[in-house]
């Protein structure tokens, strides 16, 4: 059955061709972002500070000792959440400069970025809901002093069980659960936040505001 969803700019029900599209046409998309020009100048700041944290966070995994394992569980749950909410909010206010970026990358990267960004949104959700965040990361077999929280991995996970779910829901949710098995399991968890801070951050260096405002950084 396929996935169909009402534009949110026109009402008009479609097809879409991917997980966060909210439009039907571009037509729509512009028109909405006009008309919620003044919205995402009162966002800027607080997207502005996410993007900070983000990085923040990013850049303590290589500083966190493998061996202090509280620590190393804190930071990477963090940063989880860091770079999905920074991925939402660029998706939702600004799709152009987001889709831009993606769209000049070659497509082998566009895959890896569409679908590293996919598997820690499945991360997000599944946290706290069926799996605990000890189920997504494995430390280092045998730490030494010289372990760090960027050189923990992501475990292999079953299919979710979505019963809660709707059945659009449960589509997305597995799409998500196919992009964390093979762009996450068994990787760094230091490579996969780099791929996705690195994008997020490019998309924001590209963004300014209607009335000249700097970049996002």
């Amino acid at each position: 059955m396929p996935d169909v969803r009402d534009c949110e700019q026109c009402g008009s029900r479609f097809t879409p061709r991917r997980e966060h599209a909210r439009f039907c046409s571009a037509r729509c998309r512009v028109a909405w972002n006009r008309a919620d020009r003044a919205h995402h100048t009162a966002d800027h700041s607080a997207l502005s500070w996410a993007i900070t944290a983000m990085a923040d966070t990013t850049d303590r995994l290589p500083r966190v000792a493998g061996l202090d394992r509280p620590r190393a569980f804190a930071v990477i749950s963090e940063a989880v959440w860091w770079v999905t909410i920074v991925d939402a909010n660029l998706v939702r206010y600004y799709p152009d400069a987001y889709d831009g970026e993606l769209a000049s990358r070659p497509e082998a990267d566009r895959q890896l970025i569409d679908e590293t960004l996919a598997g820690l949104r499945f991360v997000r959700n599944q946290v706290g809901c069926d799996l605990d965040r000890v189920d997504f990361i494995r430390p280092v077999p045998v730490p030494t002093e010289d372990s760090r929280a960027r050189d923990w991995t992501w475990a292999a996970l079953p299919k979710p069980s979505g019963s809660a779910l709707s059945p659009r829901g449960l589509t997305w949710e597995l799409g998500r659960h196919q992009a964390y098995q093979s762009r996450l399991a068994g990787q760094p968890v230091g490579k996969t936040f780099a791929t996705a801070a690195s994008f997020l951050q490019e998309v924001a260096s590209g963004i300014t505001m209607p009335d000249g405002a700097r970049a996002l950084d």
